[in-house]
């Protein structure tokens, strides 16, 4: 017995689905539908379903995020304080094994350590809590030198930023030495800190970290300070310092 059996051409229908899927990566196939017949197609629901189905787009697409192009500029010493502040996170674990992270932050023009905050997470609800507080003790700067790290690239960074008319200054993404200062500054800590102890707690990391800033900022002499401290740089008139 011979039986005609009807053939289907999917292939405009699989072209269309896929052209959507580049165009409108996070949409479905309801939206994708909408967009069919508004483009004057006349496929039926069931025919675009069944291709959607076919082409397993019902599955969840990861989309990657893609960063921003950034621009490289020079690693300049500002001409005062307050100009440029280096942000950048760090991470170790306690005897348990929990892990932690610190949120350093130095002042470029003289290296001063402002702040090394500990928590066991820190989103961007938190860094912007803690700069706010950091920036009623210590005074605001006109700019965050910063990577591409989640907490900073995130809208709730950046409005934050925005609204306190902070500019926020990234460097290019596998460019570290962009960052030099604090990428300095971090490997002092951690030789000093993070390595040669062991920590139980948060409240222990953070009370040495406070004691060793004030050592670090009013009786460590840096070369590139001419042998001064940094506080005992921030001291000398612009004038001397350049």
């Amino acid at each position: 017995m011979y039986y005609y059996i009807k053939k289907r051409d999917d292939g405009e229908t699989i072209e269309k689905l896929r052209e959507l899927a580049v165009q409108y990566p996070t949409e479905g196939q309801d939206l994708y539908y909408s967009r069919i017949r508004r483009e004057g197609l006349k496929w039926n629901y069931k025919r675009v379903r069944r291709v959607y189905l076919l082409l397993g787009m019902n599955r969840r697409r990861k989309v990657r995020k893609r960063v921003p192009a950034r621009i490289k500029e020079p690693l300049l010493i500002p001409d005062s304080p307050l100009k440029t502040w280096s942000l950048d996170f760090m991470s170790d674990v306690l005897t348990n094994k929990r892990k932690f992270r610190t949120l350093n932050i130095i002042d470029d023009y003289n290296r001063q350590a402002i702040a090394v905050e500990v928590a066991h997470s820190m989103p961007a609800s938190k860094v912007t809590e803690l700069l706010e507080r950091i920036i009623k003790e210590q005074g605001k700067p006109s700019r965050f030198r910063t990577d591409n790290g989640p907490e900073f690239i995130s809208r709730e960074f950046r409005d934050w930023c925005a609204g306190q008319e902070i500019e926020i200054q990234f460097i290019q993404p596998g460019r570290p030495m962009q960052n030099g200062y604090i990428e300095r500054f971090n490997r002092t800590f951690r030789e000093n800190i993070l390595d040669a102890y062991l920590f139980e707690d948060t409240m222990q990391v953070q009370i040495l970290a406070e004691e060793w800033m004030q050592d670090y900022n009013y009786n460590r002499p840096h070369e590139a300070l001419g042998g001064k401290t940094p506080m005992e740089y921030r001291a000398l008139p612009a004038a001397c310092c350049h």
